[in-house]
């Protein structure tokens, strides 16, 4: 993730790895990962400014379906990003990459605090996990409202990419394959494709 320029460090020495990652930078990796380019336009969110650093971003994102506001419209850039949150934004990226998974709510009978998932994201979270992109905090615990560490992030985004064989040299690439590859390209960022596009 961090070669192909997905997610950053705070600095340049660290990393951080156990941070909480805010709403704001989920939203920047997931574009990143998926090699969308940033789109400028005025922000679709009260609580984000055309000047603030992700609002390129969140109005990618936004357009390409991939996250929403909150009923007051705001997004609320700097709060946390929770575990059923970020499930939410990759279960539409599934879509984008056509990456498909059992549905099926089923998937989370074996956990204890199923019933604290929220209605709305109750679907999300059993397609993550029924496509192995995640797995509960314990055995035991989905622990949806928890929040997502730098780490946990980096790693979900890249189980995302791996799943969808977007991290892996391919002949003949699908039409996001080869979409995500000029994204790519148009950054500056060295994509692992063989030749045969």
């Amino acid at each position: 993730m961090g070669s192909r320029m997905v997610i950053n460090g705070v600095n340049k020495e660290e990393f951080n790895p156990n941070a909480d990652i805010t709403r704001s930078e989920f939203a920047a990796i997931i574009v990143r990962g998926l090699g969308l380019k940033p789109e400028e336009g005025q922000s679709s969110f009260d609580d984000v400014g055309s000047e603030d650093w992700y609002n390129t971003y969140f109005e990618t994102a936004y357009s390409n379906g991939l996250i929403q506001g909150f009923e007051d419209g705001e997004f609320r850039p700097n709060d946390h990003i929770t575990r059923e949150q970020a499930m939410v934004i990759i279960a539409k990226a599934m879509n984008i990459t056509g990456l498909q998974a059992d549905t099926s709510s089923s998937s989370l009978n074996n956990f204890k605090d199923r019933s604290s998932v929220s209605e709305w994201a109750e679907q999300s979270v059993a397609q993550c996990m029924g496509a192995g992109l995640v797995s509960g905090r314990t055995s035991t615990e989905i622990a949806p409202k928890a929040n997502v560490s730098r780490a946990e992030a980096a790693k979900l985004v890249q189980a995302l990419l791996s799943k969808s064989n977007l991290d892996k040299p391919v002949k003949k690439p699908s039409s996001f394959r080869k979409k995500a590859f000029l994204m790519y390209a148009q950054q500056g960022i060295i994509f692992t494709m063989k030749s045969g596009m």
